[in-house]
């Protein structure tokens, strides 16, 4: 699977991924890019399957139907890396099952 990690989360995270392609906004050249751009971005390169981000406005602020990506949402206490990891099961666990153009909460 090809994961793309968004910058509000701990870019040691992709090392966390085992098994996937994993890279991060910042190292694809987007960092601070809002998020409308940023997702028409990843649209159009057709790089990624999912877009993994901890930024719960992100389904409500932007039009995230019919994405041809997944969109992983981790609702964790904070961003910190020992807040998320606890979802890191369940997401390697479901990261088959996610379809591009919905919105998938993890909490």
């Amino acid at each position: 699977m090809r994961i793309l990690l968004d910058e509000c989360l701990p870019v040691r995270l992709r090392h966390e991924l085992p098994g996937h392609e994993v890279d991060t906004v910042s190292h694809a050249g987007w960092a601070s890019i809002k998020n409308g751009k940023l997702l028409r971005k990843i649209a159009d390169t057709g790089r990624f399957d999912v877009f993994l981000t901890a930024d719960k406005n992100l389904p409500l602020e932007q039009h995230v139907q019919n994405q041809p990506f997944a969109i992983v949402v981790l609702r964790a206490r904070t961003n910190k890396i020992a807040d998320v990891r606890p979802l890191l099961p369940e997401f390697l666990r479901r990261v088959g099952e996610f379809e591009a153009g919905h919105v998938y909460v993890l909490a």
